[in-house]
């Protein structure tokens, strides 16, 4: 992969998912709550779903897809600590370079895993590829707007104490982004929305504690690798001001993309001028000719 390319730490990630996957319990109802929002959109379609992919379920979305009647799910983590208890049939696997054949799964699910990739649009591509004709692919990912307020107290701290900042939170796609992400992989019919998860601490060392727990630490290639001064952190915790109720608010802010593979029995728009109803007889109103007065 060429270094333009490279904005994340593929072997930290790993690590740190590695250590993370002992406690990960610790934030399974954060991930229940997104995953169940996601696996929703299963309700919206007639299809059954036999052989399921989830990748970076950290043990949430394999048991949701048993309940939903997905009768074979692999789980796939580029940490093996945390795919051998994600709950299918455990594979250390890589995003980046996904290990299956074409029309493998007719289910791809990505439930906030898919924002430590490099090459995003290579990975969807991929995850495509690895889909049967007409399989779906739904994922969440953390989009612009999350951890906005740690992200600025961080920066403001570092900016008083040293000469300039360095990423300490990751970037984040944007939600206008997310259809032109499906269409450039060549997903039919894509779908990208927004959905919010309003998180919310009752100390700044809690949110911390949750981003550890679930593997999320700073993985950016480009951040300091020195030691903060003593100062950083007391003082970029104390900016995080509680509200009203006395908590500290964390909104999770998720892209959604739902994608199809193309398949023979997909709907097809119709061509371009095909249609025999024009749209005020649709809407029952009068349509008026250039030059004519309204109700002549």
């Amino acid at each position: 992969m060429a270094d333009a390319m490279r904005v994340f730490d593929r072997a930290l990630v790993r690590r740190r998912r590695d250590r993370a996957a002992g406690g990960v319990a610790q934030v399974a109802p954060i991930l229940e709550a997104a995953a169940e929002r996601l696996l929703d959109r299963l309700d919206d379609t007639l299809r059954r779903f036999d052989r399921a992919l989830e990748i970076g379920g950290r043990g949430v979305v394999a048991p949701l897809l048993r309940a939903r009647g997905v009768g074979f799910a692999v789980s796939m983590d580029l940490s093996a600590r945390m795919a051998a208890g994600a709950g299918g049939v455990p594979l250390a696997g890589d995003e980046e370079w996904l290990p299956f054949a074409p029309a493998s799964f007719d289910l791809i699910v990505a439930n906030l895993s898919l924002h430590w990739v490099n090459d995003l649009p290579g990975a969807l591509l991929q995850i495509r590829r690895a889909l049967a004709p007409d399989g779906l692919f739904l994922a969440t990912l953390p989009a612009l707007g999350t951890l906005q307020p740690l992200r600025e107290a961080l920066g403001q701290a570092e900016a008083r104490l040293r000469d300039g900042i360095s990423p300490r939170v990751s970037p984040f796609p944007e939600i206008r982004d997310g259809a032109a992400l499906l269409q450039r992989a060549g997903f039919a019919m894509p779908v990208a929305d927004r959905e919010r998860l309003d998180l919310r601490y009752r100390s700044a060392l809690a949110l911390l504690a949750d981003l550890r727990a679930a593997g999320e630490g700073n993985a950016v290639l480009a951040r300091d690798p020195r030691i903060p001064p003593r100062a950083f952190f007391p003082m970029a915790l104390a900016a995080l001001t509680p509200g009203a109720d006395g908590t500290i608010a964390a909104p999770l802010e998720m892209l959604t993309l739902t994608g199809w593979a193309p398949g023979p029995n997909q709907p097809k728009a119709a061509p371009r001028g095909s249609g025999q109803v024009s749209l005020a007889e649709a809407f029952g109103t009068v349509e008026h000719k250039t030059g004519d007065k309204p109700g002549h």
